[in-house]
């Protein structure tokens, strides 16, 4: 299962979403799953607290046995933020999580490579909301060193 956000810097739908990825999952019985989080904004407090109490139990339930986490060394926020929900339930993940910066490595290696590759790489571009993971982002704005400012 491979799974992005799309929702935008709105975060209105994120509860909802992540449940329906688990439902999904379960559904499926999933045993591989590519979270690409690098377009999700920032995650705020509550929703911190939901993902560790309600969300990671629930998939903690789920017949796992791998999980990428593409999300780029930049966005530190939300890497402190998935290391966090992790961390809470260590104890009781039984299944093997590995952290990528884009989602194509984290595809190839949870695929070993698989020749069907390029085809699902493809697929996935063709979708009608693909675009370019923004993985050069920072979870804050950049400050504009070197530009000169107006005195005022």
């Amino acid at each position: 299962m491979r799974v992005a956000w799309v929702g935008g810097q709105g975060l209105r739908q994120f509860r909802p979403a992540f449940t329906q990825m688990h439902e999904l999952a379960a559904q499926l019985e999933v045993s591989q799953v590519l979270l690409d989080l690098n377009a999700l904004p920032d995650v705020p407090v509550y929703d911190q607290i939901w993902l560790t109490a309600s969300f990671m139990p629930a998939v903690l339930k789920l017949p796992l046995k791998q999980v990428v986490i593409a999300l780029s060394p930049r966005r530190v926020y939300n890497q402190l933020v998935v290391e966090g929900v992790l961390s809470a339930a260590s104890w009781l993940i039984r299944f093997d999580v590995q952290f990528f910066a884009q989602a194509e490595p984290g595809l190839a290696w949870l695929t070993d490579d698989s020749p069907r590759l390029p085809e699902l790489l493809r697929e996935w571009a063709a979708r009608p909301d693909a675009a370019p993971s923004p993985t050069d982002e920072l979870a804050e704005p950049r400050v504009p060193y070197g530009q000169p400012t107006t005195a005022g």
